[in-house]
């Protein structure tokens, strides 16, 4: 399966809210999860500056980072891709070559009428685990929305958790807020 690179981290969250049911956890399948980790739609990349480290296998992206595949769109103050080794470490290597991505400063991920948020995001592309944290995620869908402190997306099964920040030890419940026929007004 071909795994555009930004895909992981912009479609991951971005249709969750709709399908998965949250209390201390939710769940939903990968097709309800909108996942297309085959799409052919051309990624855009901005950055202010981009530094690779060839020797390390890295490429860091810095300053208004924005990543945009068709509807779907990734903000953060800086990304790091890791690459396989032998790959050069650059962003021209393509997204098979993707090992690992780390998002960080300010992480928003919009996608139609879905936004999540958070203070740090990753994905490793051999798992396909998603995790968007930092001290509030925020998950919404126009009146409707979804806070704790990590998410975590297992993007093969479409397993989804969103922990409460008492996990991360500093208090707090996850909680949510669901306006009833919210989604026909949109």
């Amino acid at each position: 399966m071909d795994k555009a690179f930004a895909l992981a981290l912009l479609v991951g969250v971005s249709c969750l809210l709709p399908q998965a049911s949250f209390a201390q956890e939710g769940a939903s399948g990968p097709s309800q999860l909108g996942l297309d980790l085959s799409s052919d739609e051309p990624i855009q990349i901005e950055s202010n500056r981009v530094e690779v480290d060839q020797n390390q296998n890295l490429a860091t992206l810095t300053g208004n980072v924005t990543v945009v595949q068709g509807p779907t769109q990734l903000k953060a103050a800086r990304m790091k891709i890791y690459y396989a080794e032998g790959s050069g470490g650059s962003p021209t290597a393509g997204p098979s070559n993707i090992k690992r991505l780390e998002a960080d400063g300010g992480v928003y991920v919009k996608s139609d009428t879905q936004v999540a948020t958070g203070d740090q995001g990753t994905f490793d592309m051999a798992t396909e685990v998603l995790v968007l944290s930092g001290k509030e995620v925020v998950l919404s869908e126009g009146e409707n929305v979804v806070v704790g402190c990590k998410l975590t997306v297992q993007m093969k099964t479409g397993q989804a958790t969103l922990e409460s920040c008492a996990d991360q030890g500093t208090g707090g419940r996850v909680r949510m807020l669901l306006t009833p026929g919210s989604q026909d007004r949109q």
